[in-house]
């Protein structure tokens, strides 16, 4: 059987589990390999824990150097910058290029700040998390106004920017920010999580109100200046810095491939995962859209996607039919609190709040984390 080879772009949660699979069980003509701009990748399930103090770096990331090569795998370095869909050829920023057979993208997304004012200049975006991990310590130690506290306000009412702003007090209360005091603000512009649904919207309200974040609905934000951020309405909210949690995209470079794209960047692709427009690609993660199926971006969706993008791989490998993957509409959602409790809630009734829920949280999260760090074929 002629090789085929799997051409693995980004390090991101639906690649690892794509990695490790292949290692634990070969497939006899597939040769895989992984090429990322980046040796470390985090899991963005650990974010609140690292930001809240919970976690190390080393916690929440994933060596995919060691990674790559404990699953017998070729690790490229480099950012990926252009693709020959003919010659099926890969081209690098290095100037080399990779040759592939099947090529699958799982590259995360990038902040979409056009529509703020200001915000590329003044604000501080969640997403990519490594750029938003290098600049935290300045977020939290960052002189404030000698008259008043230091005030950080994060824009976004949804799950990721509600876990950021009660991690941030949760680190502020760990005495983590050189003694000074501090004040987080969350500018919601349609309320908290609603998304979720109701008795999580309640609890998250609540665990907000108990560690100290200021909740200031319906402030849709249009401008970020160095002072702080201005709403549509015209109302403005003093600041020393501003995180957002909201406006992601897929990164522009993916529009250059010359296949089809969302309205966010993101590649379309077919139920099976495969593009619209080329059966040889993939895309999965935020940086990927089932065309007619699209869903929020959050991580859950990244890693449930692992099994069937594996299967698919394999099934190209093989040159067998591809199975199409159909994302549950209702999903486990849960939130870290920051004060060792989370929230959880699943489709429209479930949710419950307590220590258990951060414990399990967090054996959810270490061990996933487990499988990739602690791998040896």
């Amino acid at each position: 059987m002629a090789e085929h080879r799997i051409v693995l772009v980004g390090g991101g949660h639906t690649h690892v589990q794509v990695m490790r699979a292949f290692a634990e069980l070969p497939h006899p003509s597939a040769r895989l390999t992984l090429v990322s701009d980046r040796i470390e990748t985090p899991y963005s399930g650990m974010l609140p824990g690292h930001v809240a103090g919970v976690y190390s770096r080393a916690d929440m990331h994933i060596d995919l150097k060691r990674f790559a090569e404990a699953c017998g795998m070729e690790f490229i370095h480099a950012q990926a910058i252009g693709l020959d869909r003919i010659r099926k050829s890969l081209g690098l920023s290095d100037g080399r290029s990779v040759s592939y057979d099947t090529l699958s993208f799982n590259v995360g997304i990038t902040p979409d700040l056009s529509s703020i004012a200001g915000a590329d200049q003044h604000a501080i975006p969640v997403k990519p998390i490594s750029s938003f991990l290098e600049r935290m310590e300045t977020l939290l130690q960052g002189p404030a106004a000698a008259e008043r506290p230091r005030r950080t306000l994060v824009v976004g009412g949804g799950a990721g920017g509600v876990e950021i702003a009660m991690a941030l007090r949760a680190r502020c209360k760990r005495g983590m920010t050189n003694g000074n005091p501090h004040w987080i603000g969350l500018l919601a512009g349609g309320g908290v999580v609603r998304s979720l649904n109701a008795g999580v919207q309640r609890r998250a309200s609540a665990a907000l109100a108990r560690n100290g974040v200021t909740v200031i609905d319906g402030f849709r934000v249009a401008e970020v200046t160095a002072e702080g951020a201005r709403a549509t309405d015209g109302r403005f909210v003093e600041a020393d810095a501003v995180v957002v949690s909201t406006a992601a995209r897929a990164p522009l470079w993916l529009a250059g491939l010359g296949l089809p794209v969302a309205a966010d960047g993101s590649l379309l692709t077919k139920a099976t995962l495969a593009s619209t427009g080329d059966p040889a690609i993939f895309a999965v993660g935020d940086c990927g859209v089932v065309e007619g199926d699209a869903r929020e971006k959050a991580g859950v969706f990244a890693v449930r996607q692992g099994p069937p993008l594996t299967e698919n791989l394999r099934r190209r490998a093989s040159g067998e039919p591809l199975r199409p993957y159909q994302a549950q509409r209702a999903y486990l959602a849960i939130l870290a609190t920051g004060d060792g409790r989370a929230i959880a809630g699943r489709g429209r009734w479930l949710s419950a709040e307590g220590e258990w829920v951060w414990r399990w949280k967090d054996r959810i999260d270490r061990s996933f984390m487990a499988k990739f760090n602690d791998f040896r074929r």
